[in-house]
């Protein structure tokens, strides 16, 4: 395994000096086969876009599916260059745009919500090649020592990153916020039934951490969406206002908001969500397995 994982490196590495349409053609190439072979994670995909696009014909869904795997491919090749090819690569190739200076101006402790589109590493590198600030960021350890470490190395490459484990406990996470830092969350994934609560997600009751409610309440911290979406020439990442009236003393309301408002922005390019994983895995008591 380690030799895998150290060839795997190494081609990442070469692959972040090619130009950019050579690599987003091997993800072109390659997101096909993964639609036509991972027939477990492609069930997974179905279920979710019937359950969360009921008026679209199956068809629109096959056609979404099929895309969203070129952009799973696509997305994990792009990591060579993000985590490998010069700075100046980087900013040539995502940009920027929107309410930078929610990030840029002042000293409040702000949360970046990062919902769990295919752009979420390349806004991560890029917003942290932007600010000084402190940034936190939290993870799931790989299972593969050398994966884990060239994840954690490629996240920390720029900027004042501290990468937390999702079991470190919120002590310190509060603690760099109230310092004035920043927290790239990214609270819209099905962590199980412990510490969640359950709200629509489209049009159905999904398994949801009150994390991006709780951490703003208990740091004072205002909450600024960043959208990321893969385009032709690289990614364009999108500063959104902070929210108005948020947090609010009802942490369930909350979150069935931020349920809501993601629900919208996937609405505008539902390909690029990450749809392979099990969004619906935790049901309510009593509820059967969807997959």
């Amino acid at each position: 395994m380690s030799f895998s994982a150290r060839l795997g490196i190494g081609f990442m590495r070469a692959l972040a000096h090619l130009p950019l349409p050579v690599v987003r053609g091997l993800g072109a190439a390659l997101g096909p086969v993964l639609h036509a072979l991972a027939k477990p994670r492609r069930h997974v995909v179905d279920v979710n876009l019937a359950l969360c696009f009921p008026e679209k014909t199956p068809e629109e869904r096959r056609r979404i599916a099929r895309q969203t795997f070129v952009y799973v491919a696509q997305a994990w090749f792009d990591r060579a260059w993000l985590w490998h090819a010069p700075a100046e690569v980087i900013r040539r190739r995502v940009t920027l745009k929107g309410a930078l200076d929610e990030i840029d101006v002042g000293t409040q402790p702000t949360i970046l919500f990062a919902p769990h589109f295919y752009g979420l590493d390349a806004a991560a590198t890029r917003l942290t090649m932007h600010t000084p600030k402190q940034s936190t960021t939290i993870y799931t350890t790989q299972r593969n020592p050398l994966m884990d470490e060239w994840t954690r190395e490629g996240r920390t490459r720029f900027g004042n990153v501290t990468v937390l484990h999702r079991m470190d406990g919120v002590k310190q996470i509060v603690a760099n916020l109230r310092r004035g830092g920043l927290l790239y969350l990214l609270p819209d994934m099905d962590f199980g039934p412990a510490h969640t609560e359950f709200v629509p997600f489209f049009h159905t009751l999904a398994a949801t951490t009150p994390s991006l409610s709780r951490f703003s309440r208990l740091a004072r911290a205002k909450v600024v969406p960043v959208l990321s979406r893969l385009t032709k020439d690289g990614y364009e990442i999108e500063v959104l206002p902070a929210w108005q009236d948020f947090p609010t003393e009802d942490a369930i309301a909350d979150t069935a908001r931020m349920n809501a408002q993601l629900a919208d922005w996937i609405r505008t390019m539902p390909a690029q969500y990450y749809w392979v994983h099990r969004r619906f895995k935790t049901r309510p008591p009593g509820e059967p397995s969807v997959y």
